[in-house]
């Protein structure tokens, strides 16, 4: 019995310790590993490294000691324990920095193992992104800001060689056009570190605020980082401020609000760089101090849009580079940065061309043009600023009139300055707006908040390539790499900041980072859902607008058909619908083909991701109406740009928000004025005609409207009218006009909308 009692001990510890080393080695496949961007070179290999309580992280260059906190401060909030830092290697379970000076700056190589994870780099953020794979190989869990009960805290074995492809990764965060705590962008700064970014640049100063502190002079904060608050109407249909007017909207970083930022960006590997806008983009700086404009005259920070830019800085005057000199000499000191960004873009030289000190200057300079005169200007302020050991970035405008000597080009009107730039030898950072502006929509309008009425989707960001082909060796030499840009004009929330960035800033970290042979929509497409549910762990308000479904429809004249196309952005999406207006739920149909309306639907339809809808609802009304297919007369013709097709207005489908989409037909001032003709005497009740408005796109809601029917087409008599006074509206919105009335026989349809001196835009009209 004895014997028998050993041996079942024995088995039963074996057993035990076979299911010990079993978890320790557990196995991961290939499609566990979601890193984003993408790691240069993984080798996946059998078993695993397991954190717990007693790892520890091991640091023996006192200069690296603060990169702990990388690691270890996830792992307090998300885990709830602490990972202790040593000096001297332990037997096992320990994460060890080794320095490699073989390694290229921000290169690191990782092999993790069963007992122990070494990584190795030759820098501060080589090491900085090495640690930030790590949490990247653990569960998303270990995003979370709070204690998260289950969760397994273990990584695969891999070996990785790893480095990116551009040394310049960056973002733009405008905080001129909307304000941005303090506290936002320190959360910024942690967010590029972990998509392994290595620059912030900070756009401090526009026509809507001066942003920093300048103590030589303080108006420009008390003046200029304020404006009267009209955030009740469209940015671009905001009045012009009454001087005197109560202006309270705005804030400024304080110097030592910029200090504690770089400080704490030095330790997330994040270069700062400050971006003082001039000659234009100024209005804030005149508003606090008139006489550096060329008319010296009073004016107010604006509250929304200004075009074009006129009130700029005047270069006739000594008095403007001393200023500005003044203003780097405090900027200067405040940003480590090699970097200072001074803009130069969308300069309106009218003022120029009559202002007496300009033309003094041009004279006595030799110049030929304004457009000399503002070559003059930045070539003046990049020699100061070179001589206080800095570079000069600036828009590509620079290039106008001939480039500053040593000037780095940040190309945004596509490639071409930057293609220019490169080929006359000077360093350049793209980009371009088709790939980069992140206040652009990145789904289908009606399910987005307002931003640029243009659309740069996920998978355009991704496309990014700073280096053209038809670039030469030696001009590819001089693409530093690329950044995101994010203007703020309808981005008043740092929660809609957010929304703007995420996920698109994944796409392009793995753009910049990843070397280009690398690069798979597919692969990142599988990725980025792990990236998802760490957002969701961090509290990051992202979009998921690439699971929004967009619906492709026509109409088939020829059997008064409609034909429905729906797709995500990311492919092989469960899509689900409903054509009676019911609820999305576990009754919805699959979407496997095109759907075929031959009679009125009210279609919903969403992504749905374990078996849930995910992301916005896709809703639209395909209306078969008696008006459907007939023949249209136009007595007003629509704008020559916004002429659409015949029967758009009576083809069934309604216009989205985004008034690009070819289903609107729009009228500049005059009143549509357009008769139906049904073909036939019809019984009619009722008229309904839709319309947009985007104020700040200068499209307004009519004011009224009318509906006359006649049985000859020759007499025609009013039967409804409604009116419609004019609202202040800041979003963008439909309205439709119920023309209602007694029903009665007709074969002609008249009606006509009134405009109120703007343009309209109008889609169907339905005859009921």
């Amino acid at each position: 019995m004895k014997i028998k009692s050993i041996f079942y001990l024995a088995s039963l510890f074996l057993l035990l310790l076979g299911a010990c080393s079993s978890e320790k080695e557990s196995n991961f496949s290939e499609s566990d590993i979601n890193i984003i961007p993408k790691p240069n070179a993984l080798k996946l290999n059998n078993g695993s490294f397991t954190f717990d309580a007693q790892t520890q992280i091991v640091i023996a260059d006192a200069a690296y000691q603060e990169l702990a906190g990388v690691i270890a401060e996830p792992f307090k909030q998300a885990a709830g324990f602490d990972l202790t830092v040593a000096s001297e290697k332990p037997a096992s379970n320990y994460i060890v920095l080794e320095i490699d000076s073989q390694l290229p700056a921000e290169n690191y190589n990782l092999d993790v193992t069963s007992d122990h994870i070494t990584l190795a780099a030759s820098d501060f953020n080589g090491f900085l992104y090495g640690l930030e794979t790590i949490i990247q190989l653990l569960p998303p869990q270990i995003n979370s800001t709070s204690k998260v009960s289950s969760a397994n805290w273990v990584v695969p074995n891999v070996s990785i060689q790893d480095g990116p492809q551009f040394k310049w990764r960056g973002l733009m965060l405008d905080v001129s056009r909307h304000f941005f705590k303090k506290e936002y962008v320190l959360k910024t700064i942690d967010r590029l570190a972990f998509h392994k970014l290595n620059k912030l640049h900070l756009h401090l100063v526009d026509d809507q605020g001066w942003r920093i502190e300048i103590k030589k002079y303080p108006k420009l904060t008390e003046i200029g980082a304020y404006r009267v608050d009209q955030e009740d109407a469209a940015w671009n249909a905001r009045r012009k401020p009454e001087l005197g007017e109560k202006a309270t909207f705005g804030g400024f970083y304080t110097q030592e609000d910029i200090k504690e930022i770089v400080a704490y960006a030095q330790t997330k590997g994040v270069e700062v760089i400050p971006e003082i806008e001039m000659p234009a983009h100024v209005m804030s700086a005149i508003a606090s101090y008139p006489e550096l404009s060329c008319k010296g005259e009073p004016i107010m920070v604006p509250s929304g849009g200004v075009w074009p830019i006129t009130d700029i800085f005047c270069p006739g005057k000594e008095t403007t580079f001393e200023f500005l000199e003044n203003v780097f000499d405090e900027i200067i000191p405040l940003f480590p940065s090699q970097y200072v960004h001074a803009g130069g873009d969308e300069a309106t030289k009218t003022n120029w061309e009559t202002c007496p000190h300009c033309q003094k200057r041009i004279k006595e300079e030799g110049l030929e043009s304004v457009e000399e005169l503002q070559s003059y200007f930045m070539k003046r302020m990049e020699k100061y600023i070179v001589s206080k050991g800095k570079k000069m970035i600036g828009w590509d405008e620079i290039l106008e009139g001939g480039l500053a000597p040593e000037a780095t080009v940040m190309s945004w009107r596509g490639f071409e300055g930057g293609w220019e730039a490169s080929e006359q030898g000077h360093d350049v950072i793209m980009t371009p707006t088709s790939y980069c502006y992140f206040d652009y929509y990145q789904g289908p309008q009606d399910s987005e908040p307002e931003a640029f009425n243009a659309y740069l989707p996920l998978s355009r960001v991704y496309q990014f390539n700073p280096v053209l082909d038809s670039m030469s060796a030696e001009q590819k030499k001089h693409i530093l790499g690329g950044q995101a840009n994010l203007w703020s004009e309808f981005i008043p929330k740092s929660s809609h900041s957010e929304y703007m960035i995420y996920p698109r800033i994944s796409a392009l970290s793995e753009a910049l980072w990843t070397n280009s042979d690398k690069h798979d929509w597919l692969d990142f497409t599988k990725r980025i859902q792990t990236q998802f549910e760490r957002y969701e762990y961090a509290g990051i308000n992202y979009a998921k607008s690439a699971y929004a479904v967009m619906a492709e429809d026509s109409v088939n004249m020829d059997d008064k058909k409609i034909i429905l196309e729906l797709k995500t952005e990311i492919p092989n999406t469960d899509i689900r619908y409903t054509l009676d207006g019911s609820e999305l739920d576990e009754n919805a149909q699959k979407y496997t083909s095109p759907i075929v309306l031959s009679e009125t639907a009210n279609v919903k339809a969403a992504a749905y991701k374990d078996n849930k809808v995910y992301g916005a609802v896709f809703q639209q009304s395909y209306n078969f109406h008696k008006a459907f297919s007939k023949q249209v007369t136009y007595n007003t013709e629509p704008h020559k740009n916004y002429t659409a097709t015949p029967y758009t207005l009576v083809d069934g489908i309604n216009g989205s928000l985004d008034f690009h989409d070819g289903k609107w037909q729009g009228w500049l001032r005059d009143d549509m004025n357009i008769v139906i003709d049904l073909g036939e005497a019809t019984e009619v009740s009722e008229v309904n005609v839709g319309s947009l408005e985007s104020q700040g796109s200068g499209i307004y809601f009519p004011t009224g409207a009318k509906a006359f029917l006649s049985v000859d087409g020759k007499e025609y008599h009013e039967v409804a009218s409604v009116e419609n006074p004019a609202q202040k509206n800041p979003g963008r919105s439909f309205k439709n006009f119920k023309l209602a009335f007694d029903a009665e026989q007709a074969r002609y349809v008249k009606v006509i909308v009134s405009n109120p001196d703007q343009f309209i835009f109008l889609d169907e009209v339905q005859v009921k």
